[in-house]
């Protein structure tokens, strides 16, 4: 060929290199082998452990995160359930009610990250060439996820705002005759001192009165709570000197008649005769008993809680019932010498009841002291505490936060409540001791108030020390004392402690003995 002939296999122009024939994208190592079932199932995973979608889609920092998130989370959560400090902590987050508006706020914003790790997770896991019908399961899979997110964060949520409504409305601000607010509530206080009443008002009854009045005097740096019980008949309640009630009841409380002098007309009578003779009070019952029952036993009472019977039975009903044991028969209604009563409650053990008998048996005094009164409603108590149980709290919290805002009242101001918070776990794990002002220590008709002063003071005593005789042998211990044949008859010695457990525990043979009788005791009366 000429070097004038052209070459035609020659191309015309630069060289370029053809491009290469197009192939399949390459898939990532993670994604190889994984179907849909892998992908559903590390989905439910992503939604326990948050974060573990991520990590098998192979996006690893963003995994790390969130599940590292998360698992401080769980933490945190074990930290305020498990330790002192953290139960304390959320304690005082309990009471405060701003706090639980911010508690209420993450919850919500909990939730919302919650459900968008797993939707965003559940997308990232999906294969690309997933069918409808793989489709719709996922997403019916997802939606059952977001759906079981949502009730436990919804329910928390319900449970901190009724909690809030039940601080603002418990503790809100009220006027006190007897209460001073103060930046340090419990100041230099080596005692607290609240008296504890039992309101029995509502339908038949004319006003409240107060047949249940414990005072519980606890040591601020110890937590040692020592109860004193005075019995309702108690007369002529003296009041302080310088009081202005002294001036009106110079020999001691006395109303119309014997009935209305009695302790239990206290807080209704009282204020009836003289309702403005405190100053602004918004409950000037309960200041006439804290100014009384303080002289009475030497003790300044700081402040008060009234539980009302009259709201009780909702409260046993919020819980779903109580078990209780039943050893005699426990009368329905009636009134001794007057009116039989409509029924009775059989002897048995381990009795559930709904509020309306909870009512009765708490409540029944036909033909019966007042201290077996006094003692079923500490086993009613006690009863109450056992049925409320974690997942029964947190499934009718609502219901019962609204149920104790009806029957409780109390004059503790919201200022106080860390301070309470802190002695509570300090009470939690101290001695608790009963004084009980029965008819074997004192005369309710005629009561010898210097005695009753004396048995407090001893009663609060500090305990001798159990130092070294001075050859330094060791000084031996008391001897314990013998236990009552009847752990729930009234003590001779009122500094007896009563165990709760053991009076309220089911005894077969009086049970069988009140059962052979044939009728109830009295009803033939």
């Amino acid at each position: 060929m000429s070097e004038h002939e052209w070459d035609l296999t020659r191309p015309i122009g630069p060289s370029r290199p053809l491009p290469p024939p197009p192939q399949a994208p390459r898939r990532q190592p993670h994604e190889r082998g994984r179907g849909l079932t892998a992908a559903l199932a590390l989905t439910v995973l992503n939604a326990v452990l948050p974060g573990t979608a991520f990590l098998a889609a192979g996006r690893r920092r963003l995994g790390a995160l969130v599940l590292a998130l998360f698992l401080l989370l769980v933490g945190g959560a074990a930290w305020l359930g498990l330790a002192t400090t953290g139960q304390r902590t959320a304690a005082q987050v309990a009471v405060d009610a701003t706090a639980l508006v911010w508690v209420f706020g993450g919850l919500v914003a909990l939730g919302l990250l919650w459900v968008v790790v797993v939707v965003a997770g559940y997308r990232v896991l999906l294969p690309p060439r997933t069918s409808r019908g793989g489709k719709f399961l996922g997403g019916v899979l997802v939606a059952a996820l977001v759906a079981g997110i949502a009730y436990p964060v919804v329910a928390a949520g319900q449970v901190a705002l009724a909690q809030r409504g039940l601080i603002d409305d418990l503790f809100a601000d009220r006027e006190s005759a007897t209460v001073t607010e103060a930046a340090d509530p419990f100041g230099d206080q080596e005692r607290i001192n609240v008296l504890l009443l039992g309101g029995d008002g509502g339908e038949g009854r004319e006003g409240v009165r107060t047949d249940t009045v414990i005072v519980a005097s606890v040591d601020t740096e110890t937590g040692d709570t020592t109860m004193f019980s005075l019995p309702r008949n108690l007369q002529d309640l003296p009041f302080p000197e310088d009081s202005p009630l002294a001036e009106v009841y110079p020999d001691g409380f006395e109303g119309a008649n014997e009935s209305d002098s009695l302790l239990n007309a206290v807080y209704r009578t009282g204020p009836a005769w003289y309702p403005d003779i405190l100053g602004p009070t918004d409950d000037p019952g309960a200041d006439f008993l804290k100014l009384g029952v303080g002289e009475a036993l030497g003790l300044d009472i700081h402040y008060f809680a009234l539980v009302n019977l009259d709201g009780f039975a909702r409260l046993v009903d919020a819980l779903g019932g109580i078990t209780v044991d039943v050893n005699y028969y426990v009368p329905i209604n009636g009134i001794t010498g007057e009116e039989l009563p409509d029924d009775y409650i059989e002897p048995g053990p381990d009795q559930h009841m709904d509020g309306w008998t909870a009512l009765q048996f708490a409540r029944g005094r036909y033909g019966l002291t007042d201290y077996d009164r006094m003692a079923r409603q500490r086993c009613t108590i006690d009863a109450i505490i056992d049925a409320a149980d974690p997942v029964t709290l947190l499934e009718r919290y609502q219901e019962l936060a609204a149920t104790t805002q009806d029957i409780v009242s109390t004059d503790i101001p919201r200022s106080a409540l860390d301070d309470f918070v802190d002695l509570a776990f300090l009470v939690k794990d101290a001695d608790v001791r009963s004084v009980v002002f029965d008819d074997t220590v004192i005369d309710p008709a005629y009561p010898d108030y210097d005695e009753i002063r004396a048995i407090v003071d001893e009663a609060l005593a500090p305990a001798p020390a159990d130092d070294a005789a001075a050859d330094g042998t060791p000084t031996p211990a008391p001897a314990p004392e013998a236990p009552s044949p009847e752990p729930d008859a009234p003590a001779g010695d009122p500094a007896t402690v009563t165990d709760v457990a053991d009076a309220c525990a089911y005894d077969p043979v009086r049970a069988a003995e009140a059962l052979a009788a044939g009728e109830p005791p009295n009803q033939a009366d």
